[in-house]
């Protein structure tokens, strides 16, 4: 049970994100490259054929990031984080197109309702208003960077779990801070206590501690098992939605965001062997 537990906390926090991430004064450029310099080091490597998919999915995590902030600033945690969890289904049909995998009637069906789901998130008559449908796309860009990096981490054959995050960290930093010094500079001027108090428990504990608490229980669970608790994080952050910041929800939405987690999940399941 104690990895299941570790694994389920780790998810649990994850959902929490938005409290903190909503209290610092920031950019969401200048947070995801604070974000990405809490990795722990790491001692480098022949990294050989490896290097080209590492940096281009540490750049695609940071630029995740960017987006994945802009969706909880733009719209409620809860329709941000639902849209944002669209990203295993863009990687099954990515997988269908690109690499011509073969998709399962199963795998279909999950496909339709996630996609059905999606369309009760934003609302059918964009029930939020425009604000509403940007922080959705925001979201549902940051799931395009997330299926990313999903997809050019199972080209890395050469690096560990966790010395492959550290090193995209790495990546992501590398990226971002020439982004930053073209856009919109190196602001740290407006922060607050309150501020740098969020910005470590974003940094220390979100990234740093809580990675390292992820990493080393995923690799003690079963697919499915960690499959299960993925689904620990949305579940979260749609109660910190509703019941912190009193961000409304409609039943639409609700019987959305069920059928993107729940197909999503269906998906991702593997029937049992005699």
């Amino acid at each position: 049970m104690k990895p299941k537990l570790q694994y389920a906390g780790a998810m649990a926090a994850f959902g929490t994100i938005s409290l903190f991430v909503r209290s610092i004064p920031l950019s969401s450029g200048m947070l995801a490259l604070m974000r990405a310099a809490a990795g722990r080091p790491v001692h480098l490597r022949q990294l050989g054929r490896d290097a080209l998919p590492l940096l281009l999915s540490g750049a695609a995590m940071g630029f995740n990031w960017i987006l994945l902030f802009e969706a909880y600033k733009h719209t409620t945690v809860s329709v941000a984080t639902l849209s944002y969890y669209f990203a295993p289904v863009i990687v099954t049909a990515v997988s269908a197109v690109v690499f011509r995998e073969r998709l399962t009637a199963r795998q279909l069906a999950c496909f339709a309702g996630s996609t059905a789901g999606l369309v009760l998130v934003i609302g059918l008559n964009n029930l939020g208003g425009d604000a509403n449908l940007t922080g959705v796309g925001f979201g549902l860009g940051a799931a395009a960077l997330y299926a990313t990096v999903i997809l050019l981490n199972q080209r890395i054959r050469g690096v560990g779990g966790v010395d492959r995050t550290v090193l995209q960290f790495l990546a992501a930093i590398l990226v971002l801070t020439p982004y930053l010094l073209l856009t919109e500079g190196l602001h740290m001027a407006r922060m607050t206590l309150p501020g740098w108090l969020c910005l470590a428990a974003v940094g220390l504990f979100h990234t740093g501690a809580m990675y390292v608490v992820y990493f080393s229980s995923l690799q003690k669970l079963r697919g499915q098992e960690a499959a299960i608790l993925s689904y620990i994080d949305p579940l979260v952050a749609v109660i910190v939605s509703f019941a912190v910041f009193r961000e409304p929800i409609t039943p639409l939405q609700l019987v959305g965001g069920a059928l993107i987690l729940g197909c999503t999940l269906l998906n991702e399941l593997r029937p049992a062997r005699s």
